[in-house]
C-alpha cells in the first residue's frame, strides 16, 4: 500500500469524533440489547406452557416447543378475525390517503392559488388536534346519521391521516423539477396525466415511506378502534389483545396469549425488515431537485 493510501485511511477516521459518539454507541447498543432480549423471551414464551412462564423457566423448554399455542390463538382466541380485520383497515385506509394527498400535495406545492397558504396552515392545525378531543363529536354525529361497522372506521383512518400525509409529501413535490411538465406539456400530455404518470412515481420513496408510516399507524391504532368496533367481528389487533388479556383470567392460556403477540408483531416486524432502506430514502430525501 503506498504512502498516499495510507494516508488518505487516516484522514478518514477521526478518532476525536468516535470517542465523542462513544457514550451514544454504548445507550444505543444496550437499548438494543434490552429490546432484543425482550423479544426473544416473548418468543420463548410464545412456545412454552403458562406454568412454565410462571416458573421461568422459559429457555429450558422441558415439555418441548409448544407450536400448538399459535394454532389456539389462531382460531380459538379470534386472533385470525382480529388480524384480518386490521389488514383490511390498513391496506384499504392507505390506499384512500395516498389518492386523496397526493394529488392535493401536488397541487398545493406547484400552483399558487388564494387559498394555498390557508389550506397549508389548516392542515397543520388539524395535525396538532389530539383525536381525543374530536371523539366525542364524531361518536355524535354517527350516532345522529346512522353511521357505523367497518367502513366507518376506514373513513376515520383516512380522514385523520390526510393531514399529515399531505403535509409530508409537499416537500418532495416542491423540490421536482419543472421541466417535467414543460416537457410533458409541450408533448401533449393533460395536467391530470402528467400527474400520475410522471410526477407521482419520481416521489416513490416518499410514498412508500409515508405508506409504511401510516399503515403502522393504523395497525397499532386503539382508542378509535375501542370506541366504533361495535362487534368482535370488527374488532382489530389492538383492542382484540385488549380482549385476549381479559379472558386470561379465565383460561390461563399465557402461551397462547404470548403467541397472539407474536403474530400481531410479526407485520410490522416483517416491514421494518424488508423495507428499512425505503423507509430511510424516503425520510432524508427531498425529492429530485432541479
Amino acid at each position: 500500500m503506498s504512502k498516499e493510501n495510507k494516508t488518505k485511511i487516516k484522514q478518514k477516521v477521526n478518532w476525536k469524533k468516535e470517542l465523542s459518539l462513544l457514550p451514544g454507541y454504548i445507550i444505543v447498543l444496550v437499548w438494543i440489547i434490552f429490546t432484543a432480549a425482550f423479544l426473544f423471551w416473548i418468543l420463548g414464551a410464545s412456545l412454552s406452557t403458562s406454568r412454565e412462564i410462571f416458573s421461568g423457566t422459559v429457555f429450558k423448554f422441558e415439555s418441548g416447543f409448544h407450536l400448538e399455542n399459535y394454532v389456539n390463538a389462531w382460531q380459538a382466541q379470534n386472533v385470525s378475525v382480529f388480524f384480518a380485520n386490521s389488514l383490511l383497515y390498513a391496506v384499504v385506509s392507505c390506499v384512500g390517503v395516498i389518492l386523496i394527498s397526493a394529488p392535493g400535495a401536488y397541487v398545493l406545492s406547484r400552483f399558487d392559488f388564494i387559498c394555498n397558504k390557508a389550506i397549508k396552515s389548516g392542515l397543520i392545525v388539524a395535525m396538532s388536534i389530539p383525536a381525543v378531543m374530536i371523539i366525542m363529536p364524531i361518536f355524535a354525529l354517527t350516532t345522529k346519521w346512522n353511521v357505523k361497522g367497518r367502513i366507518l372506521l376506514i373513513l376515520l383512518y383516512i380522514f385523520l391521516n390526510v393531514p399529515y400525509t399531505t403535509t409530508y409529501l409537499l416537500n418532495f413535490f416542491a423540490t421536482l423539477s419543472k421541466t417535467y411538465e414543460e416537457a410533458a406539456a409541450i408533448d401533449g400530455c393533460p395536467p391530470a396525466k402528467t400527474f400520475w404518470v410522471i410526477m407521482l412515481p419520481l416521489v416513490q420513496p416518499a410514498l412508500i415511506t409515508v405508506t409504511i408510516f401510516n399503515f403502522l399507524g393504523v395497525w397499532n391504532e386503539f382508542f378509535m378502534a375501542l370506541i366504533f368496533a361495535s362487534s368482535e367481528k370488527m374488532t382489530p389487533v389492538g383492542v382484540g389483545l385488549l380482549q385476549i388479556v381479559n379472558s386470561m383470567k379465565y383460561t390461563g392460556d399465557y402461551g397462547g396469549l404470548f403467541a397472539a403477540v407474536v403474530i400481531v408483531f410479526l407485520p410490522t416486524f416483517l416491514l421494518y425488515i424488508f423495507l428499512s432502506e425505503k423507509i430511510i430514502a424516503g425520510v432524508t430525501g427531498g425529492g429530485i431537485k432541479g
